[in-house]
């Protein structure tokens, strides 16, 4: 496992959030979020609504007014829990999406010199994201048996079974631009410890409120250089 390449994968990333391309991804990706975010709560809040009403009557208190205001903040509440969950697949959507833009402004400051790439066609694209968005739903709809048994291990489960899936859809997107999909599935196989160690540094500051918005640029930006780095030991 190669901590080292993992770390200054991330620095190099982070020290690159200011460049044009990087920014114009992140404005998009956190407008989709946002959308997302705040239509999910509008329909929350408006089924709250539909059931609560505006008063209620409670055996042996009588009308109350304040019913649905606590349903609303129990479900302000529960939508933040829920946003960190969300933000798995978005964040995987997002850089299924725009990983080629990011890609390209690290190449083209970090790895000067190399062929271009075609990149993967729209519908190729799709395919993988709607795939990928599969499994990571399901995997998570499976593991909340374990976040709801095991709760005191739960963010651990979170990080380690995430942290696998995020690093083996971030690293394959960044090998298959220059080795085609076998040749990044092997190059994966042979350095899956790295990739998954990757993986969770990606999977942590998704459970952070607003840090998270920035993850799919930087895990897209630092599995380029990891990708990078392995195929550099490869050769």
């Amino acid at each position: 496992m190669d901590f080292g390449l993992i770390l200054s994968g991330f620095f190099r990333a982070l020290g690159q959030t200011g460049d044009r391309r990087f920014r114009r991804v992140l404005l998009i990706g956190v407008g989709l979020t946002l959308a997302l975010l705040i239509g999910a709560c509008w329909i929350t809040f408006a089924g709250i609504g539909w059931m609560v009403g505006d008063d209620a009557s409670l055996p042996l208190i009588g009308e109350v007014s304040w019913l649905n205001d606590l349903a609303a903040v129990g479900g302000l509440l529960a939508m933040m829990v829920a946003s960190v969950f969300l933000m798995v697949p978005v964040a995987s959507a997002i850089t299924s999406m725009y990983l080629d833009q990011v890609a390209d402004a690290v190449e083209d400051k970090h790895y000067p010199g190399l062929p271009p790439v075609e990149g993967v066609g729209f519908a190729e694209g799709l395919q993988d994201t709607l795939s990928f968005l599969g499994v990571i739903i399901a995997a998570n709809l499976v593991a909340l048996i374990f976040y709801i048994f095991l709760a005191p291990f739960a963010p651990f489960i979170f990080w380690g079974l995430n942290g696998y899936l995020l690093g083996r859809e971030y690293f394959t997107l960044a090998a298959m631009r220059r080795l085609g999909r076998e040749g990044a599935n092997q190059l994966r196989k042979r350095h899956m410890l790295t990739i998954w160690a990757g993986g969770i540094l990606m999977a942590v500051p998704l459970t952070v409120p607003v840090l998270n918005l920035v993850v799919p640029i930087l895990g897209a930006a630092t599995f380029t250089h990891i990708f990078h780095g392995l195929a550099a030991k490869r050769g």
